[in-house]
């Protein structure tokens, strides 16, 4: 989820959200049925604010919007991406927007990491129940629903992409280090972490002006997942909500391992979704980064039409792993709620999501768009005809949940700023790790 050029900040991403995306050429098919009832007719179009995060082709709704707004002459979706950086500077800004009363958007898209917040604040809200939207709860999977739903039981949003895991792999750069390229036999080179640091080692062996991988970040996200599904499916909270991160084996696990890649030299030393990585993904800096299903957009969209064929996806050292995924939602202080919900009804209907999979390759929440033809057997150009639905979409009926805590994107922000230090070297090797458990506890408050 991310665009090549970058948002530098809240303020430019308050006047970035002022202006209205360009969109372009439609997705096929007919738009699906809303659930949601018919707007009733108005003398001038309503407009429908969608606001989301990240960069590259972020949420993936160009084509979507354009189809629904050549469809839908009385409501007009407006789509504004504020920024690359959900903790940093989206979610921040959101939370203000939405304490304040003024200034979210009709409809807002939020990351899993913002969630638990959501879910706590049921008063920034309008039920989409009031909107018939709980027929839907039987698209999607249990646990994607029920994280949509607050504790009081309104329903304040509907789920769009999930996680699912590969690596993307620079193929050309690979050719270049007398690597193999073919992704299997790319994929049984590094069964393990420790493997793939080695085939780090001799790839930068070979190709002396590129970096194994983008940062620290990325791959400490990455391992962090897949332990945590090894450690009750938590991360830096326990499931009542008490900071674990100097307790759960998962963090420190993923922080050695980031701390290693690190002192090995086997990054660019680059932050995931700023513009510095970015460019750096356009100009060829690194040569492999983690890969959920979402982030095929944002390395298609960052590295632009030139890189297209260089890239390809592989699987990812230790067997999967689940990172990320969104969903929308309607804010109270939204003008329009009926037509805000028929949006996201929309925006999350099988037959969208498929497309949005397809087009940019963000992986359906949706379970029937999991099992359409179109999803099963997609490929993706850019990715050198990588075949993404048979990589992704066999694994996502069964992704487990991580369970993240009220303020998670908080000390998720914390905790990367300490790595990334370490990476670019503002915080020592040996003070690391206790400064990241200090962060922590200041961010969770």
């Amino acid at each position: 989820m991310m665009i090549s050029k970058r948002r530098g900040g809240l303020a430019a991403a308050s006047a970035l959200a002022a202006a209205a995306l360009a969109v372009a050429s439609c997705s096929s098919g007919g738009t699906p049925q809303s659930s949601a009832p018919a707007s009733s007719a108005a003398a001038e179009p309503v407009t429908i604010r969608v606001q989301t995060f990240g960069g590259g082709e972020n949420f993936g709704y160009k084509n979507a919007v354009a189809k629904w707004n050549a469809e839908h002459k009385d409501i007009q979706i407006k789509h504004e991406n504020l920024t690359d950086q959900f903790e940093q500077q989206y979610w921040p800004q959101m939370i203000q927007w939405l304490t304040s009363g003024t200034g979210a958007g009709d409809v807002v898209g939020i990351d899993e990491g913002g969630m638990g917040l959501a879910k706590a604040r049921t008063e920034w809200w309008a039920d989409l129940k009031e909107y018939g939207l709980e027929s839907r709860k039987a698209d999607f999977p249990a646990w994607k629903w029920e994280n949509g739903v607050t504790a009081d039981g309104k329903l304040f949003a509907l789920g769009t992409d999930i996680g699912g895991m590969s690596l993307c792999y620079r193929k050309d750069l690979f050719e270049k280090a007398g690597l193999p390229t073919d992704r299997t036999e790319v994929s049984a080179m590094w069964p393990t972490w420790d493997e793939f640091m080695n085939v780090g080692k001799k790839f930068q062996a070979k190709v002396k002006d590129t970096k194994w991988a983008d940062g620290t970040n990325t791959l400490y996200q990455v391992v962090l997942y897949q332990e945590a599904a090894k450690n009750g499916n938590v991360s830096y909270f326990d499931k009542s909500n008490n900071l674990i991160v100097d307790k759960n084996p998962a963090v420190k696990t993923a922080f050695d391992f980031a701390q290693k890649m690190s002192q090995q030299g086997l990054t660019a030393k680059l932050r995931n979704f700023t513009d510095e990585w970015a460019t750096g993904t356009q100009k060829g800096s690194f040569a492999t980064v983690g890969c959920p299903s979402w982030m095929l957009g944002v390395v298609s969209g960052n590295a632009g039409d030139d890189a297209k064929g260089k890239w390809d996806v592989a699987s990812v050292p230790g067997g999967g792993g689940n990172w990320g995924g969104s969903w929308l939602a309607v804010p109270k202080q939204s003008k329009h709620p009926k037509e805000a919900a028929m949006v996201a009804d929309y925006l999350t209907q099988a037959q969208t999501e498929a497309s949005i999979f397809t087009d940019f390759g963000n992986m359906p929440s949706n379970t029937k768009a999991q099992q359409d033809p179109a999803v099963q057997g997609a490929k993706n150009e850019f990715f050198n005809d990588a075949p993404i639905g048979e990589i992704f979409a066999k694994s996502a009926a069964s992704l487990q949940p991580v369970f993240l805590g009220v303020k998670h994107a908080q000390v998720k922000n914390a905790i990367e700023s300490v790595i990334q230090g370490m990476d670019d070297g503002s915080v020592p090797y040996d003070k690391a790790w206790q400064q990241l458990v200090d962060d922590a506890v200041k961010a969770a408050g």
